[in-house]
């Protein structure tokens, strides 16, 4: 490989992590910003459970409670976290899922992976993920809750919370819940596959290639998987939440030991359906969040494409360069005799060599 293809497939690695990470992470923080009340709700249903006073639908009497308690701000505590969070979350997950895709096609050698394929490269991205951003979702939660705790001492900023978690709780307070947000790795195991498959299904309905899909075809993809992989996955999310909770309540005795003790307690105290408290207003909110993220993502991925230059040695299209090579490779034995191939521009030689009969040296030079 010359030194000039290095370069160029350097420019066009570097050219790709800036697109995967920033159209992630501007698609991740629109999400957030819109959902968030909905998120406020579902945290705290999966914390302390459905409210004592409710009448009709729960989403409409928590709004109510949140916004006389604590006023509109209320709904949208630990939005600054979510999307500290959100920014380096989607971030590294779309870098690290694409990245890994692309390792494991130059493995298999074809351009479209297996569901295996996929599995693994979307287990990794989320565990990657999940391992970077803990601290900052212990914070959120922390912030979501702690208005329904009266007697603890609230977090005045994402700042203060981070100073007290570290120096109260340690390391180990910072990532409680890392266990059950590593289980929740296999929430985008399935939720990345399905939404792969469902995209090149709508994209042979269409007739189209899954890149140039069109907005709607992005959202009906992303929502039917969100919803599959939510439903599948949702119980690791109640454990999560309760665990990283329930440190910040001081004069409380610790309720859960750990994930297992965490599992058993819940499922003795309130069966099969405490797992899935919250389960109904998380997909409210998280089907119109993913639609956001991910069809955000796609056009804002095709906006920063067209927007970040490339290498000047490569044309636009990546598969342009192979195939500027190709026809001189073919065409070697004829351009040693009679030299005009090289004297032609490459577009031109592109263009006539199929029209070129093999044999006639008289139609060579004249072209």
């Amino acid at each position: 490989m010359s030194n000039n293809d290095q370069t160029s497939g350097a420019s066009h690695n570097i050219r790709g992590l800036l697109c995967n990470a920033g159209a992630g992470a501007a698609a991740g923080a629109m999400a957030a910003t819109f959902v968030c009340p909905l998120d406020v709700i579902k945290t705290r249903l999966q914390v302390h459970g459905l409210p004592s006073t409710h009448k009709g639908s729960v989403i409409i009497t928590s709004l109510q409670n949140i916004v006389r308690n604590e006023g509109f701000r209320g709904m949208y505590r630990g939005l600054s976290p979510t999307i500290l969070a959100l920014l380096p979350n989607w971030a590294v997950y779309f870098t690290s899922y694409e990245q890994l895709k692309s390792l494991l096609r130059s493995h298999d050698g074809c351009n479209e992976l297996t569901t295996i394929g996929n599995i693994i490269a979307a287990a990794g991205a989320g565990a990657a993920t999940a391992i970077s951003t803990n601290p900052l979702w212990v914070v959120k939660t922390r912030l979501q809750t702690q208005g329904m705790r009266p007697g603890v001492v609230p977090y005045k900023s994402v700042l203060s919370a981070f100073k007290r978690i570290t120096h109260e709780e340690g390391l180990r307070g910072l990532y409680s819940g890392i266990v059950p947000s590593l289980a929740g790795v296999s929430h985008v195991a399935i939720q990345f596959p399905a939404y792969e498959k469902i995209k090149s299904y709508m994209a042979k309905k269409d007739n189209t290639t899954v890149d140039k899909l069109s907005p709607g075809s992005v959202a009906i993809s992303s929502s039917i998987s969100k919803v599959i992989a939510s439903v599948m996955t949702y119980p690791h999310e109640v454990i999560r939440s309760r665990l990283q909770e329930q440190g910040q309540a001081k004069n409380i005795v610790v309720q859960y030991e750990g994930v297992i003790d965490c599992t058993k307690k819940v499922f003795q105290k309130e069966g099969i359906p405490g797992f899935y408290r919250g389960c109904a207003t998380n997909l409210l909110r998280t089907t119109p969040s993913a639609v956001i993220t991910f069809t955000s993502y796609e056009m804002l991925h095709r906006f920063l494409e067209r927007v970040i230059p490339q290498d000047k040695g490569y044309p636009q299209d990546r598969s342009r360069p192979s195939e500027h090579n190709r026809p001189r490779q073919e065409a070697s034995g004829i351009d040693v005799k009679s030299g005009t191939d090289r004297e032609q521009p490459p577009s031109q030689s592109n263009m006539k060599a199929p029209s070129i009969p093999l044999g006639n040296k008289e139609q060579l030079t004249r072209h």
